[in-house]
């Protein structure tokens, strides 16, 4: 079970606290260069977010168009043929046959 920070809401009294706090710190001149740079970053944030998810999707819709399901792997050839000559057993120049 999670309390939330005001018990009663955020309501005009605690945003005015808030406000008053904000002014006290940054002073009043800043706060409008603050307030717009973190209208700046947040829309930043929201537009790399839109972006990933975009991305994800189209990842999501060329590995499943092609085949219906779920892409697979492949084994690689080149590497089961090098792992089998590179076995001394297997290798008749190793082993000296």
């Amino acid at each position: 079970m999670t309390l939330p920070l005001f018990i009663g809401g955020l309501g005009p009294p605690e945003l005015l606290l808030i406000a008053g706090v904000l002014i006290l710190l940054f002073g009043a001149s800043k706060l409008p260069k603050l307030a717009r740079s973190m209208g700046t970053a947040t829309g930043e944030f929201k537009k790399g977010r839109e972006e990933v998810e975009e991305e994800l999707e189209e990842l999501r819709d060329d590995g499943t168009a092609e085949t219906g399901d779920e892409p697979t792997v492949e084994a690689d050839s080149e590497f089961e043929s090098e792992a089998d000559t590179a076995d001394p057993e297997h290798d008749p120049e190793q082993s000296g046959a």
